[in-house]
């Protein structure tokens, strides 16, 4: 089986004849578009829509392989000196259509009679939605000079300083038992099954933020500053209102999640504790053993074994998903194993032209991993239901983005612990525990130090310090008495990238709501067996289409009403008493 993905689809390398061609063609096709947008409003407006969103689309593809392809070279190796410097030539090249997309949303904006255009064409019937999401949008654009300047300057400020980050932390070398190792290898070792090994890592991990803290801390505060300001040019309330209206989602229903998340959060406090407890801690679990596992399964995993793991639950869920499960490892969709100069984490990336998707882990072969795998797989079977969508029809918004994989997470877990007894059965039921706790405490914690940066952001320059201060602060209110605050993580913020866009905040609440809405769902599915399936791939190709209030309808759920989020929660709860039981019977 491969270690790493085939990239051979896009390109076969940079010397490849199709990627030295589109590397010169994409100005061409970038000149050509900007010909048509320079001719909007001078002509009939329904064969100009029609022209300009065909248009668009043979960009969007055409840009799609060949910035994929970059990224993909960036992400497994950030000393691609071939890779950062195509980029930043394609992204200077790029930045200079968005004024020209820009000119044409405010045209859409500006159709008083697009419904009507919009129901004489089959066609354009297909973009519905996100024309109408187009024109309300376009009531925050600016005039077409200040979004070129916008997005000619986000190439040398924003996107330059979220690969600063990106490039330090990949290349950060950590000190650890007398050798050099990297930050993803080191950040593995928390789920090592020797709490020494655990111990060190945690403070090798620590000790080596410094050589970086100063630098990430720039990027940080210029990437908040920037989006400070163009939310305050756009008419936006805040950064967070500005990021609901993108991700179609309301402020009812966020609401309503976080007040279930408020209510909940002493049940998982009492987990935490409980764990401690089980390990021998007497004031709440040190941050270094909030991945150790427990229980008599330290089970190691081939990626072999992973597969046939994966198939083996899969099948029984839906037979389409691990028919593409099989076809992702068997044709080199996956990059499994951390080595320098690879991105740490994990990701998915969708190619809907090609119908796969392109998988980064770093595969150490513990259960967790396999659990990665379930959900990056979650993912891509997200995008296979896309497939029949048009090709600006295929990007979702944030919350609705993990529901796939979370659901993937459900699957796997929820039928491995159903299989399991005894130690085995703790385990697993604890591994479950620890990947709620991330998508609640620990997201909840991140919301609320993005919050706090933005917020400050407008009057100060957060230092390392300061930033360490506000981490800290929102870990003690996110986790409680849960964890001994003697042991915390100062530094979460310069090890997670989903602080670094300039046009994405907020990358924290939608991982609590993919986990809780996908539960949810996966609740539905055992009320209903097999004739669940058609309404959640229906819901899945819905999401670039719906409001994620309008998707949930689909399932039948009000988002809007915290019981629903309760409910999700509440299995939970339930979860967590039957571990707390178990380690009182251990014991």
């Amino acid at each position: 089986m491969n270690q790493e993905w085939s990239l051979d689809k896009l390109y076969k390398g940079y010397d490849d004849p199709a990627f030295i061609r589109d590397m010169e063609e994409l100005p061409k096709r970038i000149n050509a578009f900007q010909e048509l947008a320079a001719a909007l409003g001078q002509g009939d407006p329904k064969e100009q829509l029609i022209a300009m969103l065909k248009a668009q689309e043979e960009l969007t593809l055409f840009r799609n392989r060949l910035f994929l392809f970059l990224d993909l070279k960036n992400a497994a190796d950030s000393s691609d000196e071939q890779a950062v410097a195509a980029q930043a030539k394609t992204a200077m090249i790029n930045s200079a259509i968005k004024k020209d997309i820009a000119a044409m949303d405010k045209w859409i904006g500006s159709l008083a009679n697009l419904q009507e255009l919009i129901d004489s064409d089959p066609f354009l019937k297909e973009y519905e939605y996100r024309l109408h999401e187009t024109q309300k949008e376009a009531a925050h654009l600016l005039n077409d000079d200040v979004e070129d300047v916008i997005a000619r300057l986000d190439v040398s400020a924003g996107w330059s300083w979220g690969n600063l980050q990106d490039h330090l932390t990949s290349r950060l070398e950590v000190e650890y038992d007398g050798q050099t190792t990297n930050l993803p290898s080191i950040r593995n070792m928390a789920y090592s099954p020797d709490a020494t090994v655990r111990k060190a890592a945690y403070e090798a991990e620590l000790a080596a933020y410094p050589k970086i803290a100063d630098s990430v801390a720039f990027a940080l505060n210029n990437i908040k500053s920037q989006v400070n300001t163009i939310c305050e040019l756009r008419g936006y309330a805040s950064p967070l209102d500005m990021t609901l209206e993108e991700s179609r989602m309301s402020r009812a229903t966020l609401e309503a999640m976080l007040t279930a998340i408020r209510r909940y959060l002493p049940k998982f406090h009492e987990y935490l504790r409980a764990k401690a407890s089980y390990l021998g801690y007497e004031n709440g679990l040190p941050w270094y053993e909030l991945f150790a596992p427990l229980g008599k399964t330290h089970r190691r995993f081939t990626t072999e074994e992973a597969k046939e793991y994966l198939l083996k639950h899969f099948r029984s869920f839906a037979p389409d998903l691990a028919q593409m499960v099989e076809e992702a490892f068997d044709n080199a969709w996956i990059d499994f194993y951390p080595r320098n100069g690879k991105s740490g984490g994990a990701f998915c990336a969708g190619a809907p032209f090609l119908k796969q998707s392109f998988v980064l882990t770093n595969f150490d072969g513990a259960l967790g991993d396999v659990v990665t795998l379930a959900h990056e797989l979650g993912h891509a079977y997200h995008n296979r239901n896309l497939e029949g969508n048009r090709i600006l029809n295929t990007h979702y918004s944030m919350p609705v983005a993990e529901t796939a994989s979370t659901f993937n997470e459900a699957v796997i877990m929820n039928a491995a612990i159903a299989e399991a007894d005894g130690k085995e059965r703790m385990a697993l039921l604890e591994n479950q525990l620890q990947d709620l706790t991330q998508i609640i405490c620990d997201i909840y914690s991140r919301y609320l130090f993005e919050t706090a940066v933005f917020e400050e952001r407008k009057s100060s320059f957060l230092f390392p310090e300061r930033l360490n201060e506000l981490m800290l602060k929102a870990q003690k209110e996110a986790y409680g008495d849960g964890l001994d605050e003697a042991y915390l993580h100062p530094y979460m913020w310069v090890c997670k990238s989903h602080y670094y866009s300039s046009d994405l905040s907020f990358y924290n609440f939608p991982y609590a709501f993919g986990g809780l809405f996908a539960r949810g769902l996966y609740a539905k599915y055992q009320e209903e067996g097999a004739s669940f399936l058609p309404k959640y791939r229906a819901l899945l190709k819905a999401t670039p289409v719906s409001d994620v209030e309008d998707v949930a309808g689909i399932a039948g759920i009000d988002l809007t009403r915290p019981e629903f989020w309760e409910k999700s929660l509440a299995m939970a709860a339930a979860d967590i008493d039957a571990f707390i039981a178990m380690t009182k019977k251990e014991s």
